[in-house]
């Protein structure tokens, strides 16, 4: 399960990077095709609110990717379980607030991470 969990975290720290350069290096072009239902008009002016979104998943990716060198194993799993109950809230979030998709692409493999992190 060990490895399961670390994957898992793997695999989420990877998504958060790349929503971190989508939203603040690319988003009036690949966030474009990724948002396809926000008004075109809108994306230019809302390029500093992107950013700033891009930026805080970056801190999200930066702890999950941290555990990965926490060498106390209660640590690393307290950690991990932070910060991925942090990135399961805010995917749920996103599901009931933006985008139903945003369950399958963040809440649900943090979900998934969770329960391999408990159960290792």
């Amino acid at each position: 399960m060990e490895l399961i969990s670390k994957m898992l975290i793997g695999l989420i720290a990877g998504i958060h990077c790349y929503i971190l350069w989508f939203e603040m290096f690319a988003w009036n072009t690949k966030g474009r095709k990724i948002f396809k239902r926000f008004p075109a008009e809108l994306f230019e002016s809302t390029k500093v609110l992107a950013a700033n979104q891009g930026l805080y998943n970056g801190f999200l990716a930066a702890g999950l990717i941290w555990t990965f060198f926490i060498e106390n194993p209660e640590w690393q799993t307290n950690v991990s379980l932070f910060f991925l109950g942090c990135v399961s809230v805010a995917g749920l979030y996103g599901t009931a607030t933006a985008d139903k998709k945003i369950f399958f692409v963040q809440a649900l493999p943090a979900l998934l991470a969770l329960f391999a992190v408990i159960l290792k």
